[in-house]
């Protein structure tokens, strides 16, 4: 009888566990879905800003990718600091 009981323990864990799993995934999924709209609004506002500011909207996209080329050192090095990639990420300057 005592066997009874520690396996029937044992198959609610089981199914807890297995229900925690599944749990998991959906929330992961969750949030990886999230994370690509939030990619795809920031990508589609940077096209229409690079659109608005350039004057490129009747390039193709092989001549945009050119003219992004031709500026792309040059606005790397003349990027003020407080809009470069930190490699020190969540560290202020004078930390």
């Amino acid at each position: 009888m005592e066997e009874k009981n520690l396996d029937l323990e044992l198959q609610k864990i089981e199914n807890k566990i297995s229900l925690l799993k599944r749990k998991e995934k959906t929330l992961l999924l969750q949030k990886n879905k999230q994370s690509r709209k939030e990619r795809t609004r920031r990508l589609i506002q940077t096209g229409a800003l690079a659109e608005k500011y350039m004057s490129i909207e009747h390039l193709t996209i092989e001549e945009k990718e050119e003219v992004f080329k031709m500026f792309s050192s040059y606005i790397n090095d003349k990027l003020p600091q407080k809009y470069k990639r930190s490699t020190n990420y969540g560290k202020k300057a004078d930390d």
